[in-house]
C-alpha cells in the first residue's frame, strides 16, 4: 500500500513538473513572439519614412536614379519579407541602400542644408536606434527560450511538446561591413 503512495506521489511530481516547464516554455515562446512583433512595428516605421525620404532627394539628385532605385528595391523586399531570417536578410540590404542614399547628402550642401531632409534624417536616425535596441530586445528572447528547451530537465519535454530552436535577427554577411572600421583618407 505505501509502495503505492510513493510511485502515485513520483507521478503527480512529474506531471507537476512538466506542467511547470511547458507553462515556461510557452511563456518564452510568446516573449520571441513578442519582441519579433516589436521589431516588425519599428521596421514598418522605417518603411513609411523612407518613400519620403527618397521624394527628398529626388528633388535635388534626379541624376542619382539608381540609387533610389535600389532604395525603393530594397524597401518593397523587406516589406514582404516574412520570418527573421528573410526580414533580417531583407533589412540588411534595405540598410545598406539607405546608407548610400544618406551619403548622397554629402554631395549636394542644398539637400544637407534641407530642413525636410534633416528632420526626415533625423526621424531615420532615431528609428535606426529604437531597431537596433528591439533587435538586442529579440535576440534576448531569442537567447532565453533557446537556453530553457535545452537546459535539463525542460529539454527532456520541449520536443515533445513541440518546442524547436528559434533563429535570431542576425547581421548576417553585412556583419563584416558593420564591424569594419570605417577608412579615413585625406
Amino acid at each position: 500500500m505505501s509502495t503505492g503512495w510513493i510511485v502515485l506521489g513520483v507521478i503527480v511530481v512529474l506531471v507537476l513538473f512538466a506542467f511547470s516547464a511547458y507553462n515556461r516554455l510557452v511563456a518564452l515562446g510568446q516573449r520571441v513572439s513578442q519582441a519579433f512583433a516589436d521589431v516588425d512595428v519599428q521596421l514598418k516605421q522605417r518603411h513609411d519614412l523612407i518613400p519620403n525620404l527618397v521624394e527628398t532627394v529626388k528633388g535635388y539628385a534626379s541624376h542619382e536614379r539608381g540609387t533610389l532605385d535600389d532604395v525603393i528595391k530594397a524597401r518593397n523586399s523587406a516589406m514582404s519579407a516574412q520570418g527573421p531570417a528573410q526580414v533580417s536578410a531583407a533589412e540588411n540590404q534595405l540598410s545598406g541602400a539607405l546608407g548610400r542614399l544618406i551619403a548622397l547628402s554629402e554631395a549636394y550642401p542644398d539637400l544637407k542644408a534641407n530642413a525636410n531632409f534633416q528632420q526626415l534624417a533625423s526621424e531615420l536616425s532615431d528609428l535606426e536606434n529604437k531597431i537596433a535596441a528591439s533587435r538586442r530586445f529579440f535576440n534576448n528572447a531569442v537567447q532565453e527560450y533557446n537556453t530553457g528547451i535545452q537546459q535539463m530537465p525542460a529539454a527532456l519535454f520541449a520536443g515533445m511538446f513541440g518546442f524547436t530552436r528559434k533563429d535570431f535577427f542576425d547581421l548576417g554577411a553585412s556583419r563584416t561591413e558593420v564591424e569594419a572600421a570605417p577608412q579615413v583618407k585625406f
